[in-house]
């Protein structure tokens, strides 16, 4: 029996309803993040902390330690609880956690503590807004609903350049930076009035009305993914799944290893960029603000476009798999230019120029990890029934925040041991950043040559 499409006039809109609360979530996620980022001359200061850089890795390094452990488990506690109730509890602790970082004083240890707390909140984040995309788009929009709500990354970076430093020269430094955290801190406590209002399941949505009998439809139009879910349950399958068993999946391997290549760039970025431009060209406390704020700006661009380039693969007849992957491996090739950062940085060469230039390759990698992140993510739902979905974006949350770790603690001993020569410590960063891609794209197609749906959870 063949079943009835609803036409492009008759199908709602509510889904970008829903995706527009996931681009909040993560614009608020990554505002309270990024905070950080922009306190690092303060603290690394005598003025300030007195920080060495290594301690200023520690610090976020631990933060996105807890963050990757936690991923994993808040990705199981959102199969089960559901995205509803996970999400608003991860965004209730992460946002207490932001404003309690004021209230600490120069201790590291107590610093570390505090982001730990803070990372082990915003890890319910990804899963819980991967799971959502999972249940209220068919694949063929998943990328795109993907790159929407994770361009949020980008716009929370983005108010972080502006903000952060606005707060130390408003307040000044010894004010301005709690105020930055306990600003940023308490936004969160106002989406939460959208998310319960607006948010629950399709099917629950329908059922009050909110959500057509056509939309609901389209959203689960994807044949492939209703003859697994028919043959799991057929299978006597239990609706919790085993995360040893995910563990033998290649495919579980394929993500995991996109993550861990690729997370720890945009990581580095977060955090070390504003350090970048302050010790490559000199720049103040003010003057970061507006590179950073272009960067992650472009960055937006690239996290939309690329979700949408898998789409005008599959429009012209191309399966899931094959346009997914072959958009990804395009997508790879833009990060090599990250190189070329140091050569176009060279003040002595190019002058005026230099931090123009270097800031504009730096937009194009940062414009192809977002790009390259919202296709990753949608992997998952492409070959995991919907009930897997949280706990395999925990697993490869977790590995992509190791991958983190070590570019962060790495970032820091190198430009600690060439404090005298920092331009050759972001040349070895910045080469490692340019070949993770392209690394990350041939594991993955060697564990998963051709797709092939799991339908035995």
């Amino acid at each position: 029996m063949k079943l009835s499409k609803p036409s492009k006039e008759t199908i709602g809109r509510y889904r970008w309803i829903i995706v527009s609360l996931l681009l909040f979530s993560t614009t608020i996620n990554y505002m309270d993040r990024n905070v950080i980022g922009f306190l690092k001359e303060y603290y690394c200061s005598s003025q300030g902390f007195g920080w060495s850089n290594t301690d200023f890795a520690n610090v976020t390094s631990v933060f996105t330690f807890f963050y990757a452990i936690f991923t994993i488990f808040a990705g199981a506690l959102i199969d089960k609880i559901g995205t509803k109730l996970g999400l608003a509890l991860s965004l209730i602790v992460w946002s207490f956690a932001g404003i309690a970082n004021a209230f600490v004083g120069k201790l590291v240890v107590m610093h570390m503590i505090i982001r730990s707390v803070f990372g082990a909140g915003e890890a319910g984040n990804f899963p819980a807004s991967i799971k959502t995309v999972a249940e209220w788009f068919p694949k063929k929009e998943r990328a795109l609903a993907t790159g929407i709500f994770n361009s949020g990354s980008n716009i929370g970076a983005m108010i972080s350049a502006l903000f952060v430093p606005w707060c130390l020269i408003f307040f000044g430094n010894s004010l301005g930076w709690k105020m930055a955290f306990i600003l940023t801190g308490g936004i969160g406590f106002l989406w939460l009035i959208f998310w319960f209002w607006l948010f629950d399941s399709p099917a629950k949505l329908k059922e009050k009305g909110k959500l057509s009998a056509d939309e609901f439809e389209y959203i689960h139009s994807d044949m492939d993914e209703k003859l697994a879910a028919e043959a799991s349950k057929a299978a006597g399958n239990p609706e919790k799944v085993s995360w040893f068993k995910l563990l033998t999946y290649r495919q579980t391997w394929s993500f995991v290893a996109g993550k861990f290549m690729t997370d720890g760039v945009w990581w580095f970025l977060l955090f070390w960029l504003p350090d970048y431009l302050t010790k490559q060209f000199g720049m103040t406390t003010k003057q970061v603000m507006w590179p950073t704020f272009i960067v992650f700006g472009v960055a937006i661009v690239g996290s939309i476009f690329g979700g949408g380039v898998p789409m005008f693969f599959m429009n012209r007849g191309w399966q899931t798999y094959k346009a997914r992957m072959t958009s990804m491996f395009l997508i790879a090739l833009l990060p090599t230019t990250l190189i070329l950062t140091q050569y176009f940085g060279n003040v002595a060469h190019f002058g005026y120029y230099a931090s123009i230039l270097a800031v504009a390759v730096i937009c194009v990698g940062a414009a192809a990890h977002q790009a390259w992140s919202a296709n990753l993510f949608t992997t998952v739902s492409d070959m995991f029934p919907k009930k897997a979905v949280g706990s395999i974006t925990g697993i490869g949350t977790f590995a992509g925040g190791i991958g983190g770790v070590l570019l962060q603690k790495l970032a820091g001993w190198m430009t600690d041991l060439y404090a005298a020569h920092p331009a050759t410590a972001y040349t070895i960063l910045f080469a490692v950043c340019a070949s993770a891609y392209l690394i990350a794209w041939s594991i993955m197609k060697i564990l998963v040559p051709r797709f092939k749906l799991i339908t035995d959870l």
